[in-house]
């Protein structure tokens, strides 16, 4: 039976990110149906309540709609507004702690630049 990782963040907070993977990577498309929030706490041995607080969550940021008494649908253009999403998280959680931490160490954006093209 698969688990969840256990690191530190709330169970609702990774099946919101593991739908969201699920429609980045293409195995949820758009205007697909999303599994129920019993077959979440099923699989993954969870409260059926904190999986429909991950499922909600998407609801409320547009990723995810509602078809009364069918179910869970991904909205059309879900996968931009998840890239939208993670992008912003990315350049926060990223970019701008590396940017802060070169300046510490007195590594120019030039220098930093250089450091990412090598690597790209």
């Amino acid at each position: 039976m698969a688990q969840l990782p256990e690191d530190g963040r709330p169970i609702f907070v990774q099946i919101a990110e593991k739908i969201e993977d699920d429609i980045l990577e293409g195995r949820l498309m758009e205007e697909s149906q999303v599994p129920s929030t019993n077959q979440f706490a099923s699989f993954y041995r969870i409260n059926p309540a904190t999986a429909a607080k991950g499922v909600n969550q998407l609801v409320d940021q547009g990723i995810l709609y509602k078809k009364r008494g069918i179910g869970m649908f991904v909205t059309e253009g879900a996968q931009e507004i998840v890239k939208q999403k993670r992008r912003e998280l990315f350049y926060e959680q990223y970019v701008v702690t590396m940017i802060q931490e070169a300046k510490k160490l007195g590594i120019t954006i030039e220098q930093l630049t250089e450091m990412i093209q090598e690597r790209g």
